[in-house]
Order: C-alpha cells, then sequence, then structure tokens
C-alpha cells in the first residue's frame, strides 16, 4: 500500500487557501508529517499534526519543542555538527516510514540561497529513487523527472519550465504544451526549455537520456 509523507522544512510556504488553489490535491492522503527544525511552525497555521520532528533545534525556541514532546510528537535531536541539513534528515525519516510519494514544504525562499539550492538538489537523494518526490509551496512545485515518458497533470494556463540537472537530457519530447519539443536536448546553461505553457489538463515529457527539474508556476502568478 502506497504511502503519502508530508515534510515540513522551515522556507516559504503560502497560506493554506493559496497551496489548495495552486495545487489542488498536495495533501490528499497523508499519512505521516514530519517537521525539520524550524518547520513545525508551518503545522498549526495549515492544520496539520505533525507526528515526528528532526534537527539540531537552532531554529525552533525550546518551548515550542517541549510542547511537541508533550503533544506526544516523536522528537530526534540532531547535533549541530552534522553532515545533512535538517531538510535532508527529514526526508530521510519520511522515507523510512515506506513512503512512495514525498511532498516537501517549506524547501524554497528561505533565508540562505545555498539552503535553498541544496533544497532542490534532494530531489536527487538515493532515498528518493523511484518515489513521486515534489518540492511545493503557493507559487512553485518542483519535481525531478528521468528516462520515459511522464505524465504531468495540471491546468491549463500553467508554467511549465524543463531543465536539465547534472548534464543534458536527450530525446525530449513534449506533448501538451505550447511550445512543443519534438525529439530535442536540453543543454545545462541554454533557457530552451524555461517558461512553457500548458495547453491540455494532461501534458507529458519523455526523455532518452538525463534528468529534468519540472518547475511548475500557476497561471495566476504568470500573469
Amino acid at each position: 500500500m502506497s504511502r503519502h509523507a508530508l515534510v515540513l522544512a522551515d522556507g516559504r510556504v503560502g497560506s493554506r487557501t493559496d497551496l489548495d488553489r495552486a495545487w489542488p490535491g498536495w495533501s490528499d492522503d497523508v499519512d505521516v508529517v514530519v517537521a525539520a527544525d524550524g518547520g513545525a511552525r508551518h503545522a498549526r497555521p495549515l492544520g496539520i499534526r505533525i507526528d515526528r520532528w528532526v534537527g539540531d533545534g537552532d531554529s525552533i525556541e525550546p518551548a515550542e519543542l517541549e510542547r511537541l514532546r508533550e503533544a506526544g510528537v516523536s522528537i530526534d535531536r540532531a547535533s549541530p555538527d552534522k553532515d545533512e541539513t535538517d531538510a535532508e534528515l527529514a526526508v530521510g525519516a519520511a522515507v523510512a516510514t515506506g513512503a512512495s510519494r514525498v511532498t516537501i514544504l517549506g524547501a524554497l525562499a528561505g533565508e540562505r540561497l545555498d539552503h535553498e539550492l541544496g533544497n532542490i538538489w534532494l530531489l536527487a537523494h538515493p532515498s528518493l529513487a523511484g518515489r513521486d518526490a515534489r518540492l511545493v509551496d503557493a507559487g512553485t512545485r518542483i519535481r525531478l523527472i528521468g528516462p520515459g515518458r511522464t505524465r504531468l497533470g495540471g491546468r491549463i494556463g500553467d508554467l511549465v519550465s524543463l531543465l536539465p540537472l547534472g548534464d543534458q537530457a536527450t530525446g525530449v519530447v513534449t506533448d501538451g504544451l505550447r511550445y512543443p519539443l519534438r525529439d530535442e536536448p536540453l543543454l545545462v546553461g541554454p533557457s530552451r526549455g524555461l517558461s512553457n505553457v500548458r495547453i491540455a489538463d494532461e501534458a507529458a515529457v519523455s526523455i532518452r537520456t538525463g534528468r529534468l527539474l519540472v518547475v511548475e508556476t500557476p497561471a495566476r502568478l504568470s500573469e
């Protein structure tokens, strides 16, 4: 049975109303919620109950951490001298539950660009291979796709950017997008795959080799 894990990182999220409007179904069938340090602050405004908290505690008040403990949340305190970010630890904890779908909120637009880039790179983490992993906030949804055909459900008018990760992607074919790609390469550097537009509820991208970040923006924010 598939499991859906929700990770709360410490960056921007947006309101529940805006999330629901931008990405209907983003929170469907969530089985477990893992908060990464200060990401716990998002739970109450979103109406979500945290099941597990992980981190080194540098982004959360001790009183709030104690409140979580008293509420029965599992607390996994890490040393500040660690090799992983709190978000990476939370993703690992989510995967350990057996989740086949991982939605990460708060991974974008934090105070540090290096952390934001690192969070995007988390989509390439070996533990997420073969899982449906997405970074989501009220203005952006990002996933990483590899060789084969991937269906991209969404709404007409949304922006869809295709950006190669690591190296070029070859044999890229798109369906349901305004500016079609027909067995083309997308190279690191040129902006060939930027700002396409969905013209069908069910779009698709096929890749022969390489990987692409699929970055989506709701139509209301692209106008």
